[in-house]
């Protein structure tokens, strides 16, 4: 029996790591495309149970997933596809309240559990000047939003309501519940 990570996600990892549990980590590969005509929360609580779903494990192996996107005025901003796209996403995002959220799926045989945590982060006004230098350091590039709160972004959030490590891209508090339903003797076995 192993804790299995579907992601490649350095944030993951590090932040799955710090329950101090060993764990394999299996990128998913799957069609990450979201239906624009459906709810943001839905769709990516769907991808993240996508995720799970296609790591090859055993029965009683654990399955963590996760997906993160980030929602302004209902609008869903992913990972940039270049430096002028981080630099549009960056402007809508400046002055303004967003949403960031993480749909999360913890699978172990047939037992299951997805949910989508929601974190609100309110930026302070960004000047364009602000928003090229900081694209330019290449930090946003492989972030939903185009930001990564843990780095250069910190400067630009005068406010959040939620939790800080949904925002990175695991929700470890909900997540840790989740575990502890899902394999109870398992985790406290772990942690002994």
């Amino acid at each position: 029996m192993q804790l299995i990570l579907a992601s490649a996600s350095p944030r993951r990892k590090e932040l799955l790591g710090l329950y101090g549990i060993p764990f394999t980590v299996r990128a998913a590969d799957i069609d990450e495309t979201m239906d624009p005509g459906k709810p943001p929360f839905d769709e990516v609580a769907r991808l993240s149970r996508e995720k799970a779903l296609a790591v090859p494990r055993e029965p009683e192996d654990v399955v963590v997933a996760a997906d993160t996107i980030v929602v302004c005025d209902g609008i869903v901003l992913g990972k940039p596809k270049d430096e002028a796209q981080a630099i549009e996403m960056l402007s809508l995002l400046s002055g303004r309240a967003h949403q960031v959220m993480t749909g999360c799926t913890v699978l172990r045989g047939q037992k299951g559990e997805t949910f989508t945590e929601v974190t609100d982060i309110h930026f302070r006004p960004l000047s364009p000047d602000e928003i090229r230098r900081y694209v330019a350091t290449g930090e946003p590039m492989d972030k939903a939003g185009a930001y990564g709160i843990q780095g250069g972004a910190a400067l630009f959030c005068q406010r959040m309501e939620g939790d800080y490590y949904n925002v990175m891209g695991l929700p470890v508090c909900a997540l840790g519940q989740v575990l502890k339903q899902i394999a109870p003797e398992w985790m406290e076995e772990q942690q002994a």
